[in-house]
Protein backbone atom coordinates (compact mmCIF):
# COMPACT_ATOMS: atom_id res chain seq x y z
CA UNK A 1 0.00 0.00 0.00
CA UNK A 2 1.44 2.98 -1.13
CA UNK A 3 0.89 6.23 1.80
CA UNK A 4 1.44 9.80 0.27
CA UNK A 5 2.80 11.57 3.40
CA UNK A 6 2.29 15.62 4.18
CA UNK A 7 3.78 17.73 6.59
CA UNK A 8 1.97 20.18 8.26
CA UNK A 9 3.12 24.00 6.88
CA UNK A 10 3.51 24.75 11.22
CA UNK A 11 6.20 22.28 11.43
CA UNK A 12 8.98 24.45 10.43
CA UNK A 13 10.22 22.98 7.49
CA UNK A 14 13.41 20.82 7.21
CA UNK A 15 14.34 17.42 7.62
CA UNK A 16 14.25 17.61 11.07
CA UNK A 17 11.59 19.24 11.92
CA UNK A 18 9.14 17.03 13.71
CA UNK A 19 5.78 16.91 13.56
CA UNK A 20 2.62 15.03 12.88
CA UNK A 21 1.95 13.47 9.31
CA UNK A 22 -1.36 13.23 7.61
CA UNK A 23 -1.29 10.44 4.69
CA UNK A 24 -4.05 9.34 2.12
CA UNK A 25 -3.91 5.89 0.43
CA UNK A 26 -6.33 3.57 -1.29
CA UNK A 27 -7.87 2.82 1.97
CA UNK A 28 -8.18 5.72 3.74
CA UNK A 29 -6.41 8.32 6.08
CA UNK A 30 -3.47 7.47 8.28
CA UNK A 31 -1.38 9.61 10.71
CA UNK A 32 2.58 9.26 11.87
CA UNK A 33 4.34 10.93 14.05
CA UNK A 34 7.48 11.90 11.86
CA UNK A 35 10.15 11.17 13.91
CA UNK A 36 8.67 7.66 14.07
CA UNK A 37 7.61 6.57 10.60
CA UNK A 38 6.93 3.25 11.62
CA UNK A 39 4.15 3.04 13.63
CA UNK A 40 0.91 4.61 11.37
CA UNK A 41 -2.53 5.07 12.61
CA UNK A 42 -5.30 4.96 10.43
CA UNK A 43 -8.26 5.99 12.38
CA UNK A 44 -12.50 5.77 10.61
CA UNK A 45 -12.94 9.31 9.21
CA UNK A 46 -15.29 10.39 11.38
CA UNK A 47 -12.96 9.64 14.34
CA UNK A 48 -9.89 11.67 12.36
CA UNK A 49 -12.83 14.30 11.75
CA UNK A 50 -13.22 14.61 15.42
CA UNK A 51 -9.58 14.59 16.26
CA UNK A 52 -8.89 17.51 13.53
CA UNK A 53 -11.47 19.55 15.22
CA UNK A 54 -10.36 19.35 18.34
CA UNK A 55 -7.12 20.43 17.46
CA UNK A 56 -8.54 23.46 15.67
CA UNK A 57 -10.33 24.10 18.84
CA UNK A 58 -7.13 24.40 20.59
CA UNK A 59 -8.44 21.48 23.21
CA UNK A 60 -4.87 20.10 22.97
CA UNK A 61 -2.94 23.35 23.52
CA UNK A 62 -2.49 24.42 27.40
CA UNK A 63 -2.01 28.06 26.30
CA UNK A 64 -5.67 27.90 24.42
CA UNK A 65 -7.36 25.87 27.30
CA UNK A 66 -6.43 28.69 29.90
CA UNK A 67 -7.39 31.24 27.83
CA UNK A 68 -10.78 29.84 27.23
CA UNK A 69 -10.94 29.08 30.89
Amino acid sequence: MTINWRKSSFSGGGEEAECIELGTSQAGFHIRESDAPGTVLSPAPAALGALLRAVKAGEFDPAARAAHD
